[in-house]
């Protein structure tokens, strides 16, 4: 059984013990880094399985952090913060952050969370493993220049390649195989997060606030991504969905 490694940023020597602590009992092999520059180098050298970060650093704070691993990295990022402010949490989201918990907090359900993004990491690994199977065959939706490579995991809007993050493309893909579905927003972020998650849907409507900005023309009036008045959101375009890989195959 692999162990995974656990970057835990924070200078509050106190906070830093107590955590790792309770996710050395669970079996996690846990490194400390005190400050932002460390925690970026930290980051590249051990590859860490998920990264538990301060916001509130000195010199580089954890939000800037974060901006710098997600350059490179995908690697799930829990943030804790005394700062509990809705604009905070969502500004810590939007930047690419997984969850965020706030101080004080019971390292319990600390541990609950990182138990939850490496299970949802888990699930995922398993996903493109079986992607990468040579006798299946590509699964492509096509809703009029959106163009959605559920195998490679990619997003394509005519001429331009769409970066999304891993729940960022969850969501996109699962609202769009289900095209019309009005979804509840807790039944998307069990969807996303797992069954098992603990957070709550701030945390999914941020992710898609960032995935209009990026496949939406006007996010403000958006084609795709629609919002259903007291229930959630749906998938819905004028131009229906096309299996690209079947039509190819028809105009030969």
């Amino acid at each position: 059984m692999d162990v995974h490694t656990i970057l835990v940023v924070d200078d509050e020597p106190e906070i830093t013990e107590l955590i790792q602590m309770y996710l050395t009992r669970e079996g996690y092999n846990v490194h400390i880094a005190d400050n932002g520059t460390d925690a970026i180098l930290l980051s590249e050298q051990l590859k860490p399985d998920l990264i538990v970060l301060d916001i509130l650093l000195k010199e580089l704070d954890g939000i800037e952090v974060c901006r710098q691993i997600r350059k490179s990295s995908g690697v799930p990022i829990l943030f804790v913060s005394c700062k509990d402010d809705d604009n905070d949490i969502i500004h810590g989201l939007s930047v690419g952050g997984d969850d965020y918990i706030t101080k004080p907090f019971s390292p319990r359900q600390l541990v609950a969370r990182v138990q939850a993004q490496l299970r949802r990491t888990k699930r995922l690994e398993r996903y493109a493993t079986d992607a990468t199977d040579a006798n299946k065959p590509a699964s492509l939706l096509q809703f009029g220049e959106l163009v959605i490579d559920l195998d490679g995991r990619t997003v394509q809007c005519g001429e331009r390649s769409i970066s999304l993050s891993v729940k960022e493309f969850d969501l996109l893909s699962y609202l769009a195989q289900n095209p019309s579905k009005a979804f509840r927003l807790d039944d998307l972020y069990q969807v996303v997060w797992g069954a098992n998650s603990i957070g709550d849907t701030r945390t999914l409507m941020v992710h898609i606030s960032n995935l209009r900005k990026k496949i939406e023309c006007d996010p403000a009036s958006p084609r795709y991504i629609h919002t259903v008045r007291g229930i959630g959101y749906k998938f819905q375009t004028k131009e229906g969905p096309t299996d690209v890989l079947s039509r190819q195959m028809e105009g030969l």
